[in-house]
């Protein structure tokens, strides 16, 4: 130590800023306020919990499967339900702590504009239309509507080729569903033909 050093006063560190989202004191001496909570979180996690039990408790109810399934098909409902709600009690503890999930940065969309009710209503409509029409046409016509309406509705304008697009989607789907899987989904009109 030099004698310099000697005649300078002692001062005490200087107090660095507190983590994140803690509490304290700031580095200009005054108290920080505590971290907002955001209460929505709480309600994720809610949803999150009552989703997680009823598919536990409906997993109960499910009967047994085949006697050579190494695997029972409750054991899916138990394992899906069950990580549920411990996703839920780490968000309502993360919540608690002050966690905020943090926006995106990259995301292109402008905040400052309203809803596009145009939009979401043809978008209401092609969906309705699919849901009304399933049976009655079957899953390899109305898939392709679908496909085509809902790229139509966010502004393309080449309906034909998507038309096409979704003909090859849905009539490859409706395969991969009734062949591949054994799940009959509806061939309407053209049932005999698929």
């Amino acid at each position: 130590m030099s004698a310099a050093d000697a005649d300078r006063p002692v001062t005490a560190p200087a107090a660095g800023p507190a983590p994140d989202g803690a509490a304290g004191p700031a580095p200009d001496g005054a108290e920080r306020p505590s971290p907002t909570v955001d209460r929505a979180q709480y309600g994720l996690a809610a949803v999150l919990a009552v989703v997680g039990v009823w598919t536990v408790v409906d997993s109960a109810g499910l009967g047994p499967g085949f006697a050579d399934q190494v695997v029972q098909p409750a054991a899916f409902g138990y394992v899906i339900g069950s990580a549920l709600v411990v996703l839920a009690v780490l968000l309502a503890v993360a919540t608690a702590r002050g966690d905020r999930a943090e926006g995106e940065a990259g995301e292109d969309v402008d905040l400052d504009q309203g809803t596009d009710w145009r939009t979401l209503a043809g978008l209401a409509g092609v969906l309705a239309a699919t849901v009304a029409l399933l049976d009655l046409l079957g899953w390899a016509i109305v898939g392709a509507l679908l496909f085509a309406g809902a790229a139509t509705v966010l502004g393309n304008r080449h309906w034909v080729r998507n038309l096409l697009i979704g003909a090859v989607m849905s009539v490859g789907s409706w395969y991969g569903f009734y062949v591949g899987l054994g799940i009959p989904i509806p061939a309407g009109v053209l049932d005999g033909v698929l």
